[in-house]
């Protein structure tokens, strides 16, 4: 018998998307929504047996609030989350809230719907080489940058830092050019290159993945800090928009 579930994900076309293939396989999707913050609302409104809920950032405080809201109001509901390869404790931190199972993103549809299956019947839904993975972190820890943002930080010259800022903005390339007092050409090379180090495809998964990370606010408390030992010497020098350091090169 199929599920009858709602699907939430912050990408509105993923949620559709999934949504679309499960009903192909004679589940019952009563809403496919985004963004996730108002999953909580939705599915208290509308019961159904599992919410398949997706995140991103499954380690990122708040993330499952939602799932805290769902089995406070309608604990019989079953949650699902759909997200990346976690870390130790975007998993405790799911089933702490109360999720039933934990599903990578890019598992395939039949993945999904197995995990559906076994939350509405009780039982935990997670893949045991998630759990190996988890355990094996857990027990042998690798050395890694303090955070996301501090490790894209460091990839970063100032100038690049005051390229994403502008683009996080919303500037097209005129725009960044003419408040950095710059070429057109000079300003288009800069965002390629920040583009290219932050390893992704465009300018707006630039500005996401810079939101999601905190690298602008990151960026902004470096910059402060490493004028301060110019400012106690010689008065405060200004800096350029959102903290990030002027390019003096």
């Amino acid at each position: 018998m199929g599920v009858r579930l709602i699907v939430v994900d912050d990408h509105r076309l993923l949620a559709e998307a999934l949504a679309s293939a499960l009903k192909l396989r004679g589940h019952r999707v009563i809403a496919a929504a985004a963004p996730s913050g108002g999953a909580a609302e939705l599915v208290v409104n509308r019961a159904p047996e599992v919410c398949l809920l997706g995140t991103a950032a499954p380690a990122e405080p708040g993330t499952f609030d939602p799932v805290l809201r769902i089995k406070r109001d309608r604990p019989q509901v079953a949650v699902v989350v759909l997200g990346p390869v976690p870390s130790p404790r975007g998993i405790a931190a799911a089933f702490a809230a109360g999720a039933s199972g934990y599903v990578r993103h890019d598992e395939r549809i039949e993945g999904v719907e197995r995990a559906m299956v076994k939350a509405r019947a009780g039982e935990a839904a997670v893949a045991p080489q998630l759990l190996q993975g988890a355990f094996a972190e857990l027990l042998n820890p690798v050395a890694q940058p303090d955070d996301e943002a501090t490790r894209l930080l460091r990839m970063l010259t100032p100038r690049e830092i005051e390229v994403l800022v502008r683009v996080a903005e919303g500037e097209d390339t005129r725009v960044i050019a003419a408040g950095m007092g710059i070429a057109p050409s000079t300003a288009r090379t800069h965002v390629q290159r920040v583009l290219m180090k932050l390893g992704v495809g465009s300018r707006l998964e630039a500005a996401a993945l810079a939101a999601r990370t905190g690298l602008l606010d990151r960026a902004a408390h470096a910059a402060r800090a490493e004028r301060q030992p110019e400012d106690a010497g010689r008065g405060a020098v200004p800096l350029a928009r959102n903290g990030a350091a002027p390019d003096t090169g």
